[in-house]
C-alpha cells in the first residue's frame, strides 16, 4: 500500500497515462476529439453529465492535493495536482453554466490543429509519467 505522500505521484502517473493514451487515440484517428466536442454540443444531457464529472473529479484532485499543505511542505507535485484539480472543477462549472459557449470556444481552439493538441497532450503525459516515476519507490 502506498503512503499518503506518494498519492500525488500516483495521481500524476495515471494522469500521464491517460494523457498519452488520449494523444495516441487522436493521432490514430484524427478528428475524433473534434467529433467528441460536436457530440457534447449536440447533447445537453451528455454535456450536463460531463460537467458534473469534471466538477467531482476536479474537486477530488484539489482536495487530495491539498494546495496549502503542499506549498507549506514544498511539495510542488502535490500543489500542481491541486491546481489541475481546481482547473478541472472550474471547467466543469463552465460546462454546466454555459456549455454551448464554452464548447464553441473549444471548437475554435481545436479547429484544424488537433494534431498539435494531441502532441502537447503526449508531451504533458510523458512529463507526468516521468515526474511520477521519479517520485515513486517500487521496492
Amino acid at each position: 500500500m502506498s503512503s499518503p505522500q506518494e498519492l500525488p505521484a500516483w495521481i500524476a502517473l495515471f494522469l500521464g497515462l491517460y494523457s498519452l493514451a488520449a494523444a495516441v487515440g487522436e493521432l490514430r484517428v484524427p478528428g475524433s476529439w473534434m467529433a467528441m466536442v460536436e457530440d457534447l454540443e449536440a447533447s445537453p444531457g451528455i454535456r450536463f453529465l460531463t460537467g458534473i464529472v469534471c466538477v467531482i473529479l476536479g474537486a477530488t484532485l484539489y482536495l487530495v492535493g491539498g494546495w496549502d499543505a503542499a506549498i507549506e511542505r514544498g511539495d510542488w507535485l502535490a500543489a500542481g495536482i491541486a491546481l489541475l484539480g481546481g482547473i478541472a472543477a472550474a471547467e466543469g462549472l463552465f460546462i454546466l453554466a454555459a456549455g454551448d459557449r464554452f464548447l464553441a470556444l473549444s471548437r475554435k481552439m481545436m479547429a484544424r490543429h488537433t494534431s498539435l493538441w494531441a502532441g502537447l497532450s503526449a508531451l504533458a503525459g510523458g512529463a507526468f509519467v516521468f515526474l511520477a516515476l521519479s517520485r515513486l519507490q517500487f521496492v
